[in-house]
C-alpha cells in the first residue's frame, strides 16, 4: 500500500525546484556540473506531503529515491509493545530511500513520516540507478550521506553512555529546534510529543516532563500542546546539569 496524504506536482515549476535546490545545495548533488542537476531534477517527480502522512512504509520494496526541499520528517519504527521510537529526524536536503540506489532490491527499513507539510523529489528506482550509472558522483555523495548517519549514531550513542539524563534531553531538544525547528517571535519552534522526546534521550516521560517544567520556569522553552518553543538552543545545548 501506498502513502496517503501527498500531492503530485501541485504547481511547482522547474525554476522554482532548481531555485529550492540552489538555496539548500543538498549533499547528494554536490560536484555535478550544472547539466548533470538539470538533469537529475528533470527526471524526478516533485510531491507535497501533508503532516503525519507516511513517505515510506518499513517492509515495502525501496523503489522511491526522495531528496527533502522543505518541511520535516523522521524515521521511525514500531517496539514489540506497539509505540513508535523515533530513530532519526530527516531535514531538508537529505535523503530518504537510499536503499532504492543498491543493486538488488531492498526493503525500506523503517518508516519515514512528515512531521509537518513537507515537500520532496521522488525518483523511480529505475531512473535513479540510470543516472546514477552516467553520474557515478551521485552515488559517492549518497554513501557521504550515510557516513554522516553512522557519525550521529556515534555521538547519540557516546552520550547515552557518558551524559546525564537532563543533559541527554537538553543537547537533544537543543539540536532538534536547532536544525528542524521553525523559527518564530519567541525562538524555535518544534513539534514534539514528551514521549517521542524521552524515546529519543532514553529517559522516562516523567523525567521528561519534571524537566520541560524546570526549563520553562527558568524561561529556556515555553511548552505547549506537542509543541515546544525553545527560546536560545545553544544554552540547552551546552547545559551541565
Amino acid at each position: 500500500m501506498r502513502a496517503e496524504g501527498w500531492k503530485r506536482n501541485a504547481g511547482m515549476t522547474t525554476s522554482q525546484v532548481a531555485t529550492m535546490l540552489s538555496a539548500l545545495k543538498p549533499k547528494l548533488l554536490e560536484g555535478l556540473s550544472s547539466a548533470e542537476i538539470e538533469s537529475i531534477s528533470a527526471a524526478a517527480t516533485w510531491k507535497q506531503y501533508d503532516a503525519n502522512s507516511l513517505i515510506t512504509r518499513e517492509g515495502e520494496i525501496a523503489d522511491r529515491l526522495f531528496l527533502m526541499l522543505a518541511g520535516s520528517a523522521r524515521y521511525y519504527t514500531m517496539s514489540p509493545q506497539g509505540t513508535k521510537v523515533i530513530v532519526f529526524w530527516i531535514r531538508p536536503g537529505e535523503l530518504i530511500g537510499g536503499a532504492s540506489l543498491l543493486p538488488q532490491r531492498e526493503e525500506y527499513v523503517m518508516n519515514a513520516e512528515a512531521v509537518r507539510k513537507t515537500s520532496v523529489l521522488e525518483w523511480d528506482r529505475t531512473v535513479v540507478r540510470s543516472l546514477a550509472a552516467d553520474s557515478p558522483r551521485l552515488v559517492e555523495n549518497a554513501l557521504l550521506l550515510a557516513y554522516d548517519y553512522l557519525i550521529s549514531y556515534r555521538i547519540r550513542h557516546v552520550a547515552l553512555s557518558c551524559h546525564s539524563a537532563p543533559q541527554r534531553v537538553a543537547q537533544i531538544l537543543g539540536y532538534l529546534a536547532r536544525e528542524m525547528g521553525q523559527k518564530v517571535p519567541q525562538g524555535m519552534a518544534l513539534q514534539i510529543k514528551n514521549e517521542e522526546l524521552a524515546h529519543e534521550a532514553n529517559v522516562t516521560i516523567f523525567t521528561v516532563s519534571r524537566l520541560m517544567g524546570e526549563w520553562q520556569r527558568k524561561g529556556l522553552l515555553t511548552k505547549g500542546r506537542g509543541t515546544v518553543v525553545v527560546r536560545r538552543p545553544e544554552e540547552l545545548i551546552r547545559l551541565r546539569a
